[in-house]
């Protein structure tokens, strides 16, 4: 009996494939927490610990890149081997791993199954959602492998074949997953002004943060006007994104001496525009972030914010979401009734859940920041949130070092990540325990108010 209600127990929380979503990450990072601990995933032989397991953990599955350890010197090559899988499933999603280990297997999808896939991916409907998964593994292998290839140009001679291989194999797959994490043991600034390996980097993480069904879209119709309206709004205003972080970056920090001052004009672009990519939502960084002037960590919480595209690696509240906002703001100041782009409608469903996304994403933000504020009152409000940003958008770059933070911030920076990589509604509707069925039918009174 007992059984049986655990079961139907376990059946009613697997009901909702938000709810299941967001156990699965849940149930990666445990996985990944527990393989973490095991002494031999340290440099040392001695266990990191549970909560130090847990942290790197949920900052990999979440494809963040924060960090309390050093994680070329404190991890070992099984370690890193851990976390380069934790990175890859995370930034695939579970679902999709485990649709590829049913396809390797010769399993049938169930329809249930394919709705699960059909959420995590942020599509329509479930039709062709095995068909999408193909695409999916193939275009994330291949663009990992030729990253890869291109980075042990620097890798192999510096590091000799064995190190230089796997290194350049972590790094793409950690670039391309939007993670941020790194072997060099400083990020890439060593490499701040070379243009090979910011320039592979910045372009796997670019293709990793446009989503699947954009990079498919573009491929199949190589014309802007037959482009679906999704895949003209994600690269528009991702293209924006970049310009305009990267002109600001230029602008405020060309004659600080702690980060741009001491490069050469072209050094100085290349630098702007890797770090006006990567704040959006990778973790890389080419220079010291504690350097940064206030007025370019504020720009960059505003990028991080932000983030990717949906169904992508990366995380933010997405693009989409700001560009429906835009469009809707636009058209209302025109005084139009409907929202519009590209000459197609946009629904009032997509407004109302790109408005529940953001003002979400901005409450779990701003309860964090003030949380952060109250426990670490040694530091700047913008560092704080610069943290916050970093950890909600699953970005991984950090002006005060995260490992400075206490154990109760770093906590509040797990529970961050782990809502930034679910999405904040996707958390809400999996916490969420009434179901709209059943309710839309009553309508109430519609009464007046004042707005404005």
């Amino acid at each position: 009996m007992h059984v049986k209600k655990t079961g139907k127990w376990v059946e009613r929380l697997l009901q909702s494939p938000t709810r299941a979503i967001a156990l699965s990450f849940a149930a990666l990072i445990f996985v990944g927490t527990v393989l973490l601990a095991l002494p031999a995933a340290s440099a040392s032989g001695n266990s990191i610990g549970a909560f130090d397991a847990l942290f790197t953990a949920t900052s990999a599955v979440c494809v963040t890149g924060l960090v309390v350890l050093n994680t070329s010197a404190d991890f070992s090559r099984f370690g890193h081997v851990v976390l380069m899988l934790l990175i890859q499933c995370g930034g695939l999603g579970l679902m999709t791993i485990a649709t590829l280990l049913f396809m390797l297997l010769g399993r049938k999808i169930t329809l249930r199954e394919r709705m699960l896939i059909q959420e995590s991916m942020n599509e329509n409907g479930p039709g062709g959602m095995v068909r999408l998964i193909r695409w999916v593994a193939v275009s994330t292998f291949t663009m990992e492998f030729v990253g890869a290839a291109l980075l042990a140009i620097r890798t192999i001679p510096q590091y000799g074949p064995g190190d230089g291989i796997f290194f350049a194999i972590f790094h793409a797959v950690s670039a391309f997953c939007n993670a941020g994490f790194d072997l060099f043991g400083n990020s890439l600034v060593q490499y701040a002004t070379d243009p090979l390996m910011n320039l592979v980097v910045l372009l796997l993480i670019v293709f990793g943060g446009l989503g699947f069904g954009v990079i498919s879209d573009v491929v199949k119709s190589r014309s802007f006007k037959q482009w679906k309206l999704q895949t003209k709004l994600v690269i528009c205003v991702t293209l924006f994104l970049i310009l305009t972080g990267c002109v600001g970056f230029l602008a405020f920090e060309w004659n600080n001496a702690g980060t741009l001052a001491g490069m050469t004009v072209p050094g100085k672009i290349l630098t702007s525009l890797f770090q006006s990519v990567t704040f959006r939502t990778a973790g890389f960084n080419s220079i010291e972030m504690a350097e940064m002037r206030p007025a370019t960590k504020l720009l960059a919480c505003m990028l991080m914010f932000v983030g990717a595209a949906p169904a992508s690696t990366g995380g933010g509240v997405k693009v989409t979401t700001m560009a429906v906002l835009f469009c809707m703001v636009a058209s209302t100041a025109r005084g139009s009734e409907e929202t519009t782009a590209f000459h197609r409608t946009i629904s009032r469903s997509a407004i109302r859940r790109a408005i529940v996304i953001v003002t979400i994403g901005m409450a779990v933000l701003l309860t964090d920041l003030i949380a952060l504020c109250l426990l670490e009152s040694d530091y700047a409000v913008i560092d704080l949130a610069f943290e916050c940003a970093s950890a909600l958008g699953t970005v991984g770059v950090s002006s005060i070092g995260t490992a400075n933070l206490c154990a109760a911030s770093r906590t509040l920076i797990i529970l961050a990540m782990f809502i930034g990589r679910v999405g904040p509604l996707s958390m809400a509707l999996a916490m969420s325990r009434r179901q709209a069925a059943g309710r839309e039918s009553i309508r109430y009174p519609e009464e007046r108010i004042m707005i404005g």
